[in-house]
């Protein structure tokens, strides 16, 4: 199996890890019914073999992978994880006019309430399948799908958004 590099959110920047699907992989056949502890522990040593983890960094490491895992397995993410997160708004579509409709009236309603976001597009057609998406365009704000096969209204999105704050 060819190792991929992903990028993913470590603490408050973007790495690109070697080796995430792959250990996705691993762990969801020999973990999956496991505690969250034992799989990021499984996670980080798995992925400190081909990247670069800094010893005083291993927890931050080890939450950003469990993160990346939960999401990928499109389960809730507990709330210990996302606290200190700030507010992710992930837009799921193939690029046709509706999502760029949505891309838009996002972009318009976070500018409007002056709210900080990370914005994280999912365009991949594998990667939609993967997160368990039945249509398209899609919405999730902090791992929470939002809509599914619709361009929701403006104030829909100002409500979500705001319910988030």
């Amino acid at each position: 199996m060819k190792n991929t590099i992903k990028q993913i959110r470590i603490g408050k920047h973007d790495f690109g890890i070697v080796g995430l699907e792959e250990a996705f992989a691993k762990v969801s056949g020999s973990l999956s019914d496991q505690h969250h502890k034992k799989i990021a522990d499984a996670l980080l040593n798995i992925l400190k073999k081909q990247n670069y983890i800094p010893d005083n960094a291993a927890d931050t490491y080890k939450e950003a992978f469990l993160r990346e895992y939960l999401k990928h397995l499109g389960k809730p993410l507990p709330a210990s994880i996302d606290a200190d997160e700030e507010l992710t708004v992930t837009l799921i579509g193939a690029g046709c006019a509706q999502c760029d409709s949505i891309v838009n009236n996002m972009m318009s309603v976070l500018s409007e309430l002056n709210l900080p976001a990370r914005i994280d597009y999912v365009r991949d057609p594998d990667d939609i399948k993967k997160m368990g998406i039945r249509g398209v365009p899609a919405i999730m704000i902090n791992g929470d799908l939002k809509c599914v096969g619709v361009v929701p209204f403006k104030s829909q999105i100002t409500e979500w958004l705001i319910s988030f704050t």
